[in-house]
């Protein structure tokens, strides 16, 4: 028998009783979703904690509330390395920045080239870029080191520099791609009719259009960069030029012992830039990673 065959008192009745057990499917969800976010947070909320406790009690329990709080993790990790944790928040800023720069400039010119110009051998130059994607770095990590060790470029940031500006990141060039295609080719013909050139075309009319899938790599760009350990290590060997990454490692010494409060308390600080550009760029991510590749 249908609802629609049941009596008004009966239908109703089977509507509540829907609604119940949506409710409480739900709730049983938001439960699970909870119990699991809590899960995820824990260590870095213990660390946290960690942060504020003596540098005795960090590892006497696993509560998250300490027994008595102190910065003194926070004033001893950012002045007892022989550099001032503001000279590697600083390089860290600066390397973040210049690789994002170049990384919207080469990948933005590449990625227009491919989605809108002909030339010939596009489809196989695109087919390679997009095959670089599946080598590891530690490929191609040794043939680097020895041009850069001939360029006389280690201990310098123009390793971690130079090659943005070369747009060797295949990925943001295939999202950009992908964005460009969705822009109707119509806007190109007309301002081609109004006497604009290519380069004109791809200021005035293609980087404006494509601000969230450029806000997408930057904000991509900034967190890989600020994170990256492993370049900075390779050809980074002097203290002063240290990055935030190499700086923390600093703190722990396998043949001495480790400050652990002022890994912590550095920990937390290294965090913060990349939490308040979630918090003020989400919506532009969010928007440039839904939209890549959809018609508009």
């Amino acid at each position: 028998m249908t609802a629609e065959a049941l009596p008004l008192r009966s239908r109703d009745e089977l509507r509540a009783a829907r609604r119940a057990r949506h409710r409480r499917v739900s709730f049983i969800a938001h439960v699970i979703l909870v119990i699991a976010s809590i899960a995820m947070l824990y260590p870095l909320l213990w660390m946290l904690s960690a942060s504020f406790r003596p540098q005795n009690e960090i590892f006497s329990t696993g509560s998250l509330i300490p027994s008595s709080v102190t910065l003194d993790s926070y004033v001893r990790g950012w002045n007892e390395l022989q550099v001032s944790f503001a000279r590697f928040f600083s390089n860290s800023l600066v390397l973040s920045l210049t690789c994002v720069l170049g990384n919207l400039v080469a990948c933005s010119i590449t990625a227009f080239a491919f989605a809108r110009l002909k030339f010939a051998g596009k489809s196989f130059w695109f087919a390679l870029m997009l095959g670089t994607l599946m080598l590891p770095y530690q490929v191609t990590l040794i043939p680097q080191y020895v041009l850069f060790l001939h360029l006389g470029w280690v201990n310098t940031y123009l390793p971690l520099v130079v090659p943005k500006f070369l747009a060797v990141d295949s990925f943001f060039i295939f999202l950009m791609v992908q964005f460009f295609r969705g822009i109707p080719r119509e806007l190109d013909e007309a301002a081609y009719m109004d006497g604009c050139s290519t380069f004109t075309i791809y200021w005035r009319i293609m980087l404006p259009l494509s601000l969230p899938v450029l806000t997408t790599a930057a904000i991509f760009t900034f967190i890989f960069t600020w994170d990256d350990f492993f370049g900075p290590l390779i050809y980074l060997n002097q203290m002063q030029n240290y990055t935030v990454t190499l700086a923390l490692r600093s703190f722990v010494d396998s043949s001495a012992e480790s400050d652990w409060g002022g890994l912590f308390a550095m920990s937390i600080l290294s965090l913060v830039p990349i939490f308040l550009i979630f918090l003020f760029f989400q919506r532009f991510l969010i928007e440039g990673i839904a939209t890549t590749g959809m018609k508009r």
